[in-house]
C-alpha cells in the first residue's frame, strides 16, 4: 500500500485514538477493553457506521410514504461502536465502568501544594 493510499485510508475512518471525534459528544472507548470497529456493509448492501448514512441503496435514500420504516430494524442496521446510543448517559457510564482507572494525582506526601491557589 502506497503513502497516499494509506493517508486516504486514514482519512475515511470515522475512529481516531479510540474514539470518534466527528460527534461531540462520543464517548472514549480507551481503555475500556472494547474495539472500535470499522464501518460495514450489511446484508443489505448499506454502509453502516461511517457517519455519512448516504449508500445509495438505504432507504434513507429512497423514502416514501410507501417504505416501512420497520425494514431498518434489526441488528444489520446497528454499528456496534459509531452508533449514537452511545452518546446516551447510560451507554456513557457503561464505557467509563469499563475503562481502567487512571491513577491518583500526584500529591505531596507533607505540603499542601494547593494552598493560596484559589
Amino acid at each position: 500500500m502506497s503513502k497516499k493510499e494509506n493517508k486516504k485510508q486514514s482519512l475515511d475512518s470515522p475512529i481516531l485514538d479510540e474514539t470518534q471525534p466527528h460527534q461531540i459528544n462520543a464517548p472514549s472507548f480507551k481503555g475500556t477493553g472494547i474495539k472500535m470497529e470499522q464501518p460495514f456493509v450489511n446484508e443489505h448492501g448499506v454502509v453502516i457506521g461511517d457517519s455519512h448514512y448516504n449508500s445509495p441503496n438505504s432507504p434513507l435514500n429512497q423514502w416514501s410514504d410507501d417504505v416501512d420504516p420497520s425494514i431498518m430494524a434489526g441488528d444489520e442496521w446497528v454499528h456496534p461502536t459509531n452508533d449514537i446510543g452511545w452518546n446516551t448517559s447510560e451507554n456513557r457510564e457503561l464505557l467509563e465502568q469499563n475503562q481502567a482507572p487512571q491513577g491518583v494525582p500526584f500529591m505531596h506526601p507533607t505540603k499542601d501544594v494547593s494552598k493560596s491557589t484559589d
